[in-house]
C-alpha cells in the first residue's frame, strides 16, 4: 500500500490568520501516516508573519517529518535585503521512498498585459513502492488566467507524452555518468493545486489521450457520478466567495487509476484556505 497526500499549505496560514506549520503537521498526521507528501505554497526566507521573520519552510517542514527526504522546487525567486538570502517560493515534496530520479520543470507563462501572474513549477519524483516505481508530479497551476492553466496543462501533458515516447523507444545509455538510465516510468500520480474547475476547458485538456498517454480523474475513477468533494472555499469566503468548491486533484495513469484504493478529502480542518487530499494506492489484481 502507497499513500500520497497532496495540499495548499498557503504558507501555513489557517483561516484564522495564524501561521502555523506545526498545525499543518498534525492535521497530516490525524489523516495517516503518507508516504509521500506534496505540499503548494511553501517558501523560504520569505518576510511574512512576525515582523521580521525570514522563516525556512523547507527546513522546518524537514524537522516535522524527520522520516522524509525534502525536495524543494522554487517557482519564484528573488533578492532580499543585503546580508540576508535570497527568498524563494514554490512546492515541496517529501517522501519516505526512496527517491530514484528527480526532475524540475518550468511552466509555461505566457504573457497576458495588465494580468496578475507569476511563475510556476512543477517537481516529478520517482519513487520505488510496493506496487514497483512511480512517478509522483507535485504542481501548481496559475491562479489569475485560464490561458496560462492551458498553457501549464500542454506542458505537463507533453512531459509525460515524451517520457511514454521514450519508454517506446528506449535511447542508449552509457553505465555512468549523466547519460546513465534514470528510471521514468509511465505510472504516474500529477498531484496538486490545479486553480481549475471540473466544467473548465483545461479539465478536458488534461483528460485528453489514449492508451499509455491519457490522465484519469482519480475522483471520478473511484466515485464515478458522484460529485468532487470540495477542497477549497469551506471556510474561507473572503478568498473563495463562490463558497465550496473543488481545484486540488489526483489525476493518475492507466495502470495507477486500478490500484486506487481510496481518496480522502480532509473536509474538517480549517489550517488553510485548502483541503488536504489523500490517495491510497493497492496493488492491482
Amino acid at each position: 500500500m502507497t499513500q500520497i497526500l497532496t495540499w495548499n499549505i498557503q504558507n501555513g496560514k489557517g483561516v484564522d490568520d495564524t501561521v502555523s506549520l506545526e498545525r499543518i503537521a498534525s492535521v497530516i498526521a490525524e489523516m495517516g501516516d503518507p508516504d509521500v507528501i506534496c505540499l503548494q505554497e511553501v517558501s523560504r526566507h520569505m518576510p511574512f508573519g512576525a515582523e521580521g521573520m525570514l522563516p525556512d519552510q523547507v527546513a522546518e517542514l524537514s524537522e516535522l517529518f524527520p522520516d522524509h527526504e525534502a525536495v524543494f522546487g522554487s517557482a519564484v525567486e528573488g533578492a532580499s535585503e543585503e546580508g540576508t538570502p535570497r527568498w524563494q517560493f514554490g512546492n515541496v515534496t517529501l517522501t519516505r521512498l526512496s527517491v530514484l530520479s528527480a526532475f524540475q520543470h518550468a511552466l509555461p507563462q505566457p504573457s497576458q498585459t495588465g494580468l496578475r501572474h507569476m511563475a510556476r513549477q512543477a517537481i516529478e519524483l520517482t519513487v520505488e513502492t510496493s506496487q514497483g516505481p512511480l512517478r509522483v508530479v507535485n504542481t501548481h497551476l496559475e491562479f489569475h488566467s485560464a490561458n496560462q492553466r492551458m498553457a501549464q496543462v500542454g506542458r505537463l501533458r507533453a512531459v509525460h507524452s515524451e517520457i511514454v515516447a521514450n519508454a517506446e523507444h528506449p535511447p542508449a545509455f552509457d553505465a555512468a555518468g549523466p547519460y546513465q538510465e534514470l528510471l521514468r516510468p509511465v505510472d504516474c500520480v500529477l498531484c496538486g493545486d490545479f486553480n481549475m474547475d471540473v466544467d473548465s476547458t483545461e479539465y478536458t485538456i488534461m483528460l485528453n489521450g489514449t492508451g499509455e498517454s491519457r490522465f484519469h480523474d482519480a475522483w471520478r475513477s473511484l466515485h464515478p457520478g458522484r460529485d468532487h468533494d470540495p477542497t477549497c472555499g469551506i471556510y474561507d469566503h473572503k478568498q473563495w466567495p463562490q463558497g465550496a468548491h473543488c481545484r486540488d486533484f489526483f489525476f493518475v495513469t492507466e495502470k495507477v487509476a486500478r490500484q486506487i484504493g481510496g481518496l480522502a478529502v480532509n473536509t474538517e480542518t480549517n489550517a488553510s484556505d485548502h483541503q488536504p487530499l489523500m490517495i491510497t494506492l493497492v496493488l492491482a489484481p
